[in-house]
C-alpha cells in the first residue's frame, strides 16, 4: 500500500474539485485517515483506503525541553527510528526535520554520526514529520512556516527525495511554505551544492557545516571530508552564490583545542573573502561518549572578535533543547521522559 504523502500534489489520484478537497484534508486539516473526510463520498473514501495510507509512523514519542522545544521520536512503519525537533520562538514556529535514519557523514562530534547510516527517508516520511509535529503541538499544519533540513542525515546524499519533499512543502495546495523560510544544511557535498544552484523553482537557503578551515582538522573531525575538500566546497559555494545571488550560512561547531584557535579564525575569514555569507558559531552540545568539549566562552569571544575584525558577518548560536537531547549534534534516539503518542489517531491529532 502506497504512502499518499510520497506523491506530489499534482500527482494525487483524484482530479479537479475532488483533488482539491483531498489536499485540503491532508495539508490544511492534517487528517490522518480517509474515514473522517466527510465531504468525500463513502465509496471514494473506501477506494482510497484500499490503495493508500496517510501515516508514515507506527509510533510517536515526545521529549519536552524547559525552553519550549520538543524532540519528536518517530518509529517508522518498518520499525526504524528517527527524530525531528519543534522550536517555538516569539516571532515564528520552526521545525527541524530529518532526511535519513542515522547519518553516513560520521562527524566525530555529532551523536547522530555515531549511530551510523540506516536508510534514506522517502518524501512522505520527511513531509510527515511536519504534519505530525503540527498535530502534536495542537497547530494547523500551515502554522509551521519555518523549516530546516538539519535533523538526522545528510540531505545532499538523499537529494532526490529531499527535493521532492521541498516541492510538496512549497506547493500552494499543500503546505504553501515560503522558499525564503526553508534552509537546507549540508556537511559540504560539493556536487549537491552545484545541483541545488540549478533548482530554479526552489530557491532554498543554503547552510554549509564547515567546522574547520584547514584540511587536516576537518578530515580529523569529519572522516567523510576527504571526499569533498575545502577547496571544492568553497568553489561550489561560490558557484551557488553566482547563480542564485543568495547569502550562504556557514555552521561552525566550536570544539575546545581542536578548531578554535585564532589562526583558524583568520584562515576562515580568508576563505570567506568575497562571499556574501554569515557564520554561526555553535558551542558544542554535550553527549555521552563524544570525547569533545565545547570551547570556553572566552575563546569563543576571541574567535568571534577575530572574524568580526576581518569583516565577517558572525553570530554565536545558542542551541535550544539541550536538556531534551534535541540540540544540534545531540539527536541519537535518547528517550529521557518521553511521552508516547497514538499515531493511529491521525497525524493531525494531538499526542
Amino acid at each position: 500500500m502506497q504512502l499518499l504523502l510520497d506523491l506530489h500534489p499534482d500527482a494525487y489520484p483524484l482530479e479537479g474539485f475532488r483533488r482539491t478537497q483531498l489536499l485540503e484534508w491532508v495539508y490544511v486539516q492534517g487528517a490522518g485517515t480517509f474515514d473522517g473526510m466527510s465531504n468525500l463520498p463513502a465509496e471514494l473514501r473506501a477506494e482510497l483506503t484500499g490503495q493508500y495510507h496517510l501515516n508514515p509512523f507506527r509510533e510517536i514519542e515526545t521529549v519536552r525541553s524547559s525552553d519550549g522545544s520538543v524532540k519528536y521520536l518517530f518509529t517508522l512503519q518498518d520499525g526504524r527510528q528517527m527524530e525531528a525537533v519543534y522550536m517555538p520562538y516569539l516571532d515564528r514556529k520552526t521545525v527541524c526535520v530529518s532526511t535519513m535514519v542515522g547519518c553516513p557523514a560520521k562527524c566525530s562530534f555529532c551523536a547522530t554520526g555515531a549511530m551510523g547510516f540506516g536508510r534514506n527517508l522517502t518524501p512522505g516520511e520527511i513531509v510527515g514529520q511536519v504534519l505530525a509535529v503540527a498535530g502534536g503541538e495542537g497547530l494547523a499544519p500551515r502554522e509551521l512556516r519555518n523549516l530546516v533540513f538539519m535533523g538526522m542525515g545528510e540531505a545532499m546524499l538523499n537529494y532526490d527525495h529531499t527535493m521532492a519533499a521541498a516541492r510538496i512543502l512549497l506547493h500552494p495546495q499543500a503546505l504553501g511554505m515560503s522558499k525564503r523560510r526553508i534552509t537546507l544544511s549540508t556537511v559540504g557535498i560539493a556536487k549537491g551544492i552545484t545541483r541545488l544552484a540549478a533548482e530554479d523553482d526552489l530557491g532554498l537557503k543554503l547552510a554549509i557545516s564547515l567546522h574547520a578551515p584547514d584540511e587536516e582538522t576537518r578530515q580529523r573531525i569529519i572522516p567523510t571530508g576527504a571526499a569533498n575538500s575545502i577547496a571544492e566546497i568553497m568553489a561550489a559555494a561560490r558557484e551557488y552564490q553566482g547563480v542564485t545571488g543568495r547569502r550562504i550560512t556557514f555552521e561552525y561547531t566550536m570544539l575546545r583545542g581542536v578548531n578554535d584557535a585564532v589562526w583558524q579564525a583568520e584562515l576562515l575569514a580568508d576563505l570567506l573573502r568575497g562571499l556574501v555569507s554569515h557564520v554561526n558559531l555553535i558551542p558544542m552540545n554535550p553527549w555521552d561518549g563524544s570525547g569533545f568539549q565545547s570551547t570556553s566562552e572566552a575563546d569563543i569571544q576571541a574567535f568571534y572578535d577575530t572574524l568580526e575584525a576581518r569583516g565577517v558577518d558572525v553570530s554565536v548560536r545558542r542551541s535550544r533543547g539541550k536538556d531534551a537531547g534535541a540540540a544540534c549534534g545531540q539527536l541519537a534516539l535518547k528517550r529521557p521522559g518521553a511521552v508516547s503518542g497514538n499515531p493511529a489517531a491521525g497525524l493531525g491529532a494531538a499526542l
